[in-house]
């Protein structure tokens, strides 16, 4: 994030009884990384998991910060440095307040619309958009694959799952400026918990489902569906936009109930097994590259499409097209608009040119692969191959748990890293591989280890015949491979275009 010119006063988001004076009115913008400080910034000290902000404030003063802001009981070193200095209760809830206010409040000029869940969330924000932008709004998106500023496409800068407040709300402004009128966010438990996604005034929120994950950062199952309730309990800050706030649940998923505890606003579910959902799938047609489906929507019934396979992304879809009806808008055309959407980067994404078909896609839960493999099963002919692995320094469950729904729904695997980060690649790929095998799949028959992702592709590859499938789950959009030397730069589907093109020939154009 680089210079920006203030659009609000900072100041404006410090707590009741901080003294301001001796603060600088304008900033040229809010940092929490002293290595991205230019002159004219305010500094916000964070005590992170690894690092504590405090530290680093004379680097960010060195490099011209005007001002600093400092947690309560941490302030007193920082008094020498010859900048003023706020000291706040709690920097990182201040981080989100401070942008907010130097953004000059964008959530309250939007229509906000988030979006969260153990699996779909940045698939539902992307047909959500589609949807929006079919009732001929314009909107944007803010997810972990990119950003959209009405029309404008934008990558991920980093891979955090939510960007930090200063982002998120400075692209919010981008939107504003844009002549937006709506905002999808995906809304991630870490950006959640870490309230980096704190004064983004939403007004609608979506749950696609919840499964155990990130218990590794939440403590317990309980913890990390708190997390992704604070996102409805939001809908209940005050607001003076005329827009009715809406959650908007899955009632298929068996925790929607604790999700419309969360909150007092109105409730509105979706579903494609449950009756007495408001929104509801059915007369689902499944083909190979998408679905065909009815959406009832109280008394009307709209045709609607998916250029997605799997009944999960029929639910996406559905999400979706909810939201356009708690809005008040056309619900054909918001269904015309997801059936426009080409999808998402790294999900449920083909590649061509091999004589078997190849799939990208982000699936890296328990849940979220099993849904993949049973959608993609329904597909195949041929034998279905998974190249996986599981990441490192991240919930050891998932390994077991991702290593069960291979065994039982693929043919065979090809064992590989994924994140390995500081644990050693062999340490995870044996975890999996004794998940593998208490599941029925023995070693040499029904999956191997290669521990090198490229290597691991080519022999999926190289196994493959007309008519298999091969997954190559985990990765997805994502642009680095995090090892314990650093991040290596990858393109998943890069990978397996040129890997297809060495083994067959030039890939199609």
């Amino acid at each position: 994030m680089g210079p920006m010119t203030a659009r609000g006063d900072w100041r404006e988001g410090l707590p009741a009884g901080v003294e301001r004076a001796a603060l600088p009115p304008a900033a040229g913008a809010i940092r929490h990384d002293s290595r991205e400080v230019r002159p004219g910034d305010v500094f916000v000290c964070i005590r992170g998991e690894r690092a504590d902000g405090h530290v680093f404030a004379p680097a960010a003063v060195s490099a011209g910060a005007v001002a600093l802001v400092a947690q309560a009981g941490h302030e007193a070193p920082l008094a020498a440095l010859g900048v003023p200095v706020a000291v706040v209760p709690d920097t990182r809830v201040a981080l989100a307040a401070l942008a907010v206010a130097h953004e000059g409040y964008p959530g309250r000029r939007l229509t906000v619309v988030g979006v969260t869940g153990t699996d779909g969330k940045s698939t539902t924000a992307a047909f959500t958009l589609a949807a929006l932008e079919g009732c001929g709004l314009r909107a944007g998106l803010l997810t972990t694959v990119g950003t959209c500023v009405a029309g404008r496409e934008l990558p991920n800068p980093t891979r955090l799952t939510t960007q930090e407040a200063p982002y998120v709300q400075h692209l919010l402004a981008e939107m504003v400026e844009a002549g937006c009128t709506h905002a999808v966010v995906e809304a991630t438990s870490h950006g959640l918990a870490l309230h980096r996604l704190d004064g983004c005034e939403f007004d609608v929120a979506v749950l696609t489902n919840l499964s155990p994950d990130h218990l590794d950062f939440h403590g317990s199952f309980e913890a990390y569906r708190a997390a992704k309730a604070r996102l409805f309990a939001m809908l209940d800050e005050p607001t003076t936009k005329p827009v009715r706030r809406v959650a908007v649940l899955n009632a298929d998923d068996a925790h929607w109930g604790a999700f419309a505890r969360a909150t007092h606003a109105e409730i509105a579910t979706y579903g494609l097994r449950a009756r007495s959902a408001d929104v509801r799938a059915r007369e689902i047609v499944p083909w190979p590259d998408g679905s065909t489906f009815v959406v009832t929507v109280g008394d009307e019934s709209v045709e609607a499409s998916v250029r997605l396979p799997g009944r999960f992304n029929v639910a996406n879809a559905t999400a979706a097209i909810a939201v356009a009806a708690v809005l008040g808008l056309d619900p054909q055309a918001a269904a015309a608009g997801v059936a426009g959407c080409a999808g998402v980067p790294g999900r449920m994404e083909r590649i061509e040119g091999a004589p078997f078909a190849v799939v990208v896609d982000y699936a890296h839960t328990p849940e979220a692969m099993r849904q993949v493999l049973a959608a993609l099963r329904e597909l195949v002919e041929g034998r279905l191959i998974v190249v996986f692995g599981c990441a490192g320094e991240r919930a050891r469950e998932r390994r077991s748990g991702i290593g069960a729904a291979v065994a039982e729904l693929a043919d065979y695997a090809v064992v590989t890293e994924e994140d390995p980060r500081s644990e050693p690649p062999e340490a995870i790929a044996g975890e999996i591989a004794q998940a593998l095998i208490a599941g029925g799949a023995a070693e040499g028959e029904r999956f191997e280890r290669v521990p090198e992702r490229r290597a691991a592709i080519a022999r999926a590859i190289a196994l493959a015949r007309p008519g298999d499938l091969v997954l190559l789950a985990g990765k997805g959009h994502e642009s680095t491979i995090e090892r314990a030397g650093g991040p290596l730069p990858w393109d998943e589907r890069a990978v397996a275009r040129a890997l297809i093109a060495e083994r067959f020939g030039a890939a199609p154009p």
